[in-house]
């Protein structure tokens, strides 16, 4: 069962974590991030991908929060507040009364590939600086099955608070990490026998007529920009094609759609 400890002062040192959440967000938390509301507290504590320093309460959740709080990991401490304590310390009404202080625990790409199974679906981010869309993005790779996400060096964090939030707690239960230039992670990719789809209006296939082998990578850029030229030689091109005069989607409404596709094909490449 975790500790549970009262707190009525919110100059409490113990909750250093959860001082100022949102000026915090912006200078960053080192190896820590905050994960907020019940929905996604659950996705944290059920996935056991990171590691779980603090939960802090408000009083007024405590009660309905034991069944949940009982599956914690002994020893963990639960800070318990009353709302107007927890508002001060935090910064702002924090109206779901749910925060828990995690520390990262993100693999080196090569293990997380390494450790795939042979058929494996596989997310490749490259530029995505969004909060929203990358949230956006994890859901989607969460509801559609896929294996893991690698993400470029110009990605942002998907484990910055309101990416976490967007993301309905996706981004602490898919697999992730860093896999250094767009062109590295797409190597990486390559060595390990994938078949790389990169969406972009300048794909020379139609996404309706992929053919999705049982390695395969997705890969989507940010919005304007796209895949880089460096990328895309490495990859087959593929577009979705949309009515005249649009040429392209918000990029985590892409992500869905390309994952719908290409989740079917396996299955109909490899029926039971």
């Amino acid at each position: 069962m975790p500790t549970l400890i009262r707190i009525d002062d919110p100059d409490d040192p113990r909750l250093a974590d959860y001082r100022d959440v949102r000026e915090r967000d912006l200078v960053g938390r080192g190896g820590g991030f905050i994960a907020e509301g019940v929905v996604v507290l659950e996705k944290l504590i059920r996935a056991g991908r990171h590691p779980i320093a603090s939960i802090l309460v408000a009083e007024k959740r405590l009660e309905a929060l034991q069944p949940l709080l009982a599956a914690l990991p002994a020893g963990i401490a639960v800070y318990a507040a009353g709302q107007a304590v927890m508002d001060q310390v935090v910064g702002f009404p924090i109206h779901r009364g749910v925060l828990a202080a995690g520390r990262r625990a993100e693999p080196e790409p090569e293990s997380l590939l390494d450790n795939l199974p042979a058929a494996a679906l596989v997310v490749g981010l490259v530029g995505i600086a969004n909060h929203d869309n990358m949230g956006g993005l994890f859901r989607n790779a969460a509801a559609f099955g896929a294996d893991a996400v690698l993400l470029d060096d110009g990605c942002c964090d998907p484990l910055y608070r309101k990416a976490i939030r967007v993301s309905v707690g996706a981004a602490l239960t898919v697999p992730f990490a860093r896999a250094g230039a767009a062109v590295d992670l797409t190597a990486r990719l390559q060595a390990r026998g994938f078949s790389i789809l990169a969406l972009s209006p300048r794909g020379e296939t139609e996404l309706a007529d992929v053919q999705a082998a049982a390695r395969t990578a997705i890969l989507l850029g940010a919005e304007g920009p796209g895949l880089p030229a460096s990328v895309m030689a490495r990859a087959r091109g593929v577009r979705i094609e949309m009515a005249g005069g649009f040429d392209s989607l918000n990029v985590a409404t892409t992500s869905g759609i390309v994952l719908h596709q290409v989740v079917v094909a396996q299955r109909r490449a490899t029926p039971d």
